[in-house]
């Protein structure tokens, strides 16, 4: 079993597990088993990926001003004893639709799968525009000081996802969707 660091539960539908207990982490497995062929070249992340590692398409496929924030923001966290790893990066069409897939099955419909994932025409993580970072302290530090460097978490029940918006250095942060159902860019 890996350790999803970070994230509930359900987190982007991969994965059912037991409710975590106050200052537990929930453990999970990071993929599920009959993804097939599916890998890294399609933005499956290894266990301990960090902002910082070029080889992995996850990390290099992102924008790369939503990269070079994420490093400055690492950077600077590792400086108060905080790592940031890469839960989930960019992902291909492909590796969208079979978590799009994994979400209906599990969650039981199109649309209450829609609250956790996007389509491949909708997530922000094809086009490199959106990353998945943990683990909690990683999250709880950018909720704290990532507006400084226009980074801000998007979805209220999604603490883990974070998308580049410049204009939150000098403004703050907007406010969360509740989650994506709630997000007009999602209405595609």
């Amino acid at each position: 079993m890996h350790v999803l660091r970070g994230e509930p539960p359900g987190a982007l539908g991969e994965a059912d597990g037991a409710v975590p207990r106050p200052h537990q982490r929930p453990e999970l497995p990071r993929r599920s088993e009959n993804r097939g062929a599916l890998g890294e070249a399609d933005g499956v992340v290894p266990d301990g990926t960090t902002v910082f590692d070029d080889e992995i398409p996850g990390v290099a496929n992102l924008d790369p001003a939503l990269l070079g924030a994420l490093r400055q923001a690492a950077t600077d966290a590792g400086d108060d004893g905080v790592k940031f790893y890469v839960n989930s990066g960019w992902r291909s069409p492909e590796y969208q639709n079979q978590l799009l897939r994994e979400a209906v099955s599990k969650y039981g419909s199109e649309e209450e799968a829609a609250r956790w994932v996007g389509t491949p025409n909708t997530s922000a993580h094809v086009s490199g525009d959106a990353v998945d970072i943990g683990p909690f302290d990683a999250t709880a530090w950018l909720s704290e000081h990532g507006a400084k460097y226009g980074l801000c978490q998007i979805y209220s029940n999604e603490p883990w996802h974070y998308e580049l918006r410049p204009e939150a250095i000098d403004h703050g942060c907007p406010p969360m969707y509740a989650d994506p159902t709630h997000d007009p860019r999602m209405q595609q």
